[in-house]
């Protein structure tokens, strides 16, 4: 139940699994870019006094519903000395409640013909079941019960210890290349709680009493936290009824909510590691202080990831992959997150090449998108690219459920879902100049060489 989006996986095995992976992302034909607004997504959102804030999208395609709970609590928000908590409640919370048996959750969903999952970022917790749409009110049922008669109790806890130990050992200890995404941000960031990972410290739950799940709990999975969305195949009045009939009795959490006010220091000079683990070739990779979700920054430092690295015709992929032949992959990304986030630029080394040799490489590539501007038929693919992934985003009930969730749980503003696309198309090939050189600086970056174990100085 990881965050599908966690770009570790972009470094893992799958990575090495064929001599074809030289691209992270297939390219696909881009959409072509027209003046026409792509077909506006209607929703009705409301709160209950409860302070849930619930959004309604009908769409009667397929007999299908997706019903969703986000809610405003990651990694971010944990003590420093009990990290993992978010990621490990992730997990606690499919344990049952005072009225579904223990680990019936996935069987009640599968058993109805639907299918479940959940995942857990810095910033945010999300839960979501698609079903047949006739059982909303399952699926609504077993969500509030989630919210508010959670099974929280020794034998639950002991259960997630285990398994939480486990998912740590194959995504993490045991995948090539797993630590990195740790070693980055364990570097990258030195005060705000960024610095550490969803997956947290497997010591601290250890330590952790039962009293301190429930103090996370009550503060933090409460209605006034979270935001419920439903999309689908759904009567938007018989929905309302329900919403009421299930969560319209909880109780409005009474703690406060902690938020982090750490603001990360601006760093001034760059910042190297060497890392050793159980790798056949290093990678290399290039971090960058980014810029927070939502800002004018950020939608420029997408497009100048995509101009790096997405597709066969990329700058990453033409001169390092096929021309000089210095990588088996390359990428580049930006991580999305709340507060400040990172960009990461990564390389493979093929075989018999030195990291410093594909650093030099990747290097001369970033210094292009900072000292020249974009020619006018790169810039209208970039724009290309941008309709093309906005709309392939926003294809599936479920992709706009989750999209509705996350617009107003950062920003209050889920309408996002239908303007985010002009935020790409009013960036001009001056600002997307401007950007590169504000962020892609020696000072501002962490470089970490992830090394075989072999080559480690005994």
């Amino acid at each position: 139940m990881k965050l599908k989006a966690f770009y570790a996986l972009l470094l893992g095995s799958a990575l090495l699994s064929s001599s074809s992976m030289a691209q992270s992302k297939i390219e696909k034909p881009a959409a072509k870019l027209t003046t026409a607004t792509p077909g506006r997504i209607k929703f009705t959102e409301y709160d209950l006094p409860n302070g849930l804030h619930v959004i309604l999208h009908e769409d009667h395609a397929t007999p299908i519903v997706t019903v969703s709970v986000m809610y405003h609590v990651g990694s971010k928000n944990e003590d420093p000395q009990r990290t993992g908590f978010a990621h490990f409640f992730e997990h606690l919370l499919f344990e049952g409640s005072e009225n579904i048996g223990r680990g019936e959750y996935m069987k009640l969903v599968q058993a109805n013909g639907g299918q479940l999952n959940a995942n857990t970022s810095q910033d945010r917790t999300f839960y979501f079941e698609t079903l047949p749409s006739n059982q909303l009110e399952m699926a609504l049922w077993m969500e509030s019960e989630r919210m508010l008669h959670a099974k929280i109790d020794e034998v639950g806890v002991e259960t997630q210890r285990k398994v939480v130990k486990e998912e740590k050992k194959q995504s993490f200890d045991n995948r090539p290349y797993g630590q990195l995404m740790n070693v980055v941000f364990d570097n990258l960031y030195t005060k705000h709680p960024y610095r550490w990972s969803p997956i947290g410290k497997e010591q601290y739950i250890d330590q952790a009493k039962i009293s301190e799940f429930m103090d996370f709990y009550k503060t933090f999975y409460v209605p006034n936290n979270a935001a419920l969305v439903i999309g689908g195949d759904i009567d938007p009045a018989q929905a309302k009824a329900l919403i009421e009939k299930y969560f319209g009795t909880i109780p409005q959490g009474t703690r406060s909510i902690p938020r982090p006010t750490e603001v990360e220091p601006v760093q001034t000079a760059e910042k190297r590691v060497n890392f050793y683990d159980n790798v056949q070739l290093p990678a290399v990779v290039l971090a960058y202080h980014g810029a927070a979700m939502g800002t004018d920054d950020f939608y420029a430092l997408q497009l100048l990831n995509q101009l790096l690295s997405q597709g066969k015709s990329s700058r990453f992929q033409k001169e390092i992959v096929d021309k000089e032949q210095k990588a088996l992959a390359v990428g580049a990304f930006s991580y999305p997150l709340q507060d400040a986030g990172a960009v990461m630029m990564y390389g493979i080394a093929n075989m018999g090449v030195k990291p410093e040799e594909l650093e030099k490489m990747m290097n001369a590539e970033i210094a292009k998108v900072t000292t020249t501007a974009l020619g006018d038929v790169e810039y209208k693919k970039l724009m290309n690219q941008a309709e093309n992934d906005f709309v392939n985003q926003n294809s599936r009930v479920a992709g706009i459920v989750e999209n509705l969730a996350t617009n107003y749980t950062y920003f209050r503003n889920a309408n996002l879902v239908n303007t985010e696309l002009e935020r790409y198309t009013k960036i001009t090939k001056e600002e997307l100049l401007r950007v590169a050189k504000k962020y892609f600086t020696k000072e501002n970056r962490l470089v970490v060489y992830y090394l075989p174990k072999s080559e480690e100085k005994k």
